[in-house]
């Protein structure tokens, strides 16, 4: 799962898999909730764990980006493509939160099926609804979240 999720990102990103997994296993590590439940929930936590850690490495890096009190320095392309992707991964957390806030399950679709890499079978399990459930619930989030990044309504 951080594997694929990683190779999103640009070589140059800051975090590791074997850091992600780290990262998000520390997360995890200790909550009867998650180690209880088997293996489907198991993998919806860490999915959420790694979106947490993701998250948390690009608003480190735009806080990096923006100063923090530094001397300005030139950035070559390949600084501004992480940061781009940086930029790119911080608004689809604001967008998941306003999808969250809006239609929860919704939201914790795409965390298992984006972040998680999880089927749809899967999803349903870890969830406690149908897989005809995440479905539907996955086509409506990702045109909800095409057009709430695109500028959209939503």
């Amino acid at each position: 799962m951080a594997r694929r999720q990683l190779s999103r990102q640009h070589d140059r990103y800051t975090l590791q898999t074997t850091e992600l997994v780290h990262e998000a296993y520390l997360r995890l590590a200790g909550d009867p909730r998650v180690t209880q439940r088997g293996r489907a929930y198991f993998y919806a936590a860490a999915a959420r764990a790694m979106r947490q850690v993701l998250v948390d490495a690009a608003r480190r890096r735009n806080a990096t980006k923006r100063g923090s009190g530094a001397a300005a320095l030139s950035l070559d392309e390949q600084v501004g493509t992480v940061d781009a992707y940086a930029d790119q991964l911080l608004d689809l957390d604001d967008a998941l939160r306003e999808l969250e806030r809006r239609n929860a399950r919704s939201a914790r679709v795409v965390v298992c099926r984006f972040f998680g890499g999880m089927s749809v079978e899967d999803t349903a399990q870890a969830l406690g609804v149908s897989p005809r459930s995440v479905k539907s619930d996955w086509a409506l989030a990702r045109a909800w979240l095409y057009d709430a990044l695109r500028g959209g309504a939503g």
